[in-house]
């Protein structure tokens, strides 16, 4: 049994020691690797994902061979605390995105009591915590309930993904393409 905890100055680790009854300090100053080589997302819902994602996935999934030059391993164990001690201890990103599967949700997860204590921790812990579209701690609270689209994890993997949602929303990360010409233009030949 371990508890992490943060009160605004770093991320520790105590593990309950069943011998004395007490938590015991065993992991401390916590800190998020900048990058990382896994990604957890329930990859069932992929259908229902929005394009940045579709496209982040498709490059971990690629590996070597793919843009990212690098394997990638996919973990889901359905459990947001048991997903995101994963990614504290080894890095990498959790996203559990927006998705269309309930077009009139912003997200799947609550802000309040979901994504603002795990996005708290990995902040702390030097990692980062978005919705795609901005950071998590910076979301105002319209509902008790209110649902947001949660990416987080290493620092240089959330920034990509958020990337590519502002590459998605400004509509430049399609490739040129014409049903006549393919990848090539009338006034090319390349």
């Amino acid at each position: 049994t371990q508890v992490v905890i943060t009160v605004g100055r770093g991320v520790h680790g105590f593990t309950l020691d069943r011998e004395i009854g007490n938590f015991v300090l065993t992991h401390p100053d916590i800190r998020v690797p900048e990058e990382g080589s896994e990604y957890l997302i329930n990859a069932s819902n992929r259908r229902f994902w929005e394009p940045p994602i579709v496209r982040y996935v498709d490059e971990c999934k690629a590996g070597q061979e793919g843009p990212r030059g690098k394997d990638f391993n996919t973990r889901w164990v359905a459990s947001m605390v048991a997903d995101v001690h994963r990614i504290l201890l080894r890095g990498g990103i959790y996203m559990y995105p927006r998705d269309q599967k309930e077009a009139n949700r912003e997200g799947r997860l609550r802000l309040l009591y979901e994504a603002n204590p795990m996005a708290m921790i990995i902040e702390q812990a030097g990692g980062a915590a978005s919705t795609g579209r901005g950071r998590i701690l910076e979301v105002t609270p319209e509902r008790l309930h209110q649902r947001v689209p949660v990416i987080l994890g290493s620092r240089e993997e959330v920034a990509r993904v958020d990337r590519y949602h502002a590459e998605y929303d400004r509509g430049e990360d399609k490739p040129y393409s014409s049903p006549l010409f393919g990848e090539r233009s009338l006034f090319t030949n390349a």
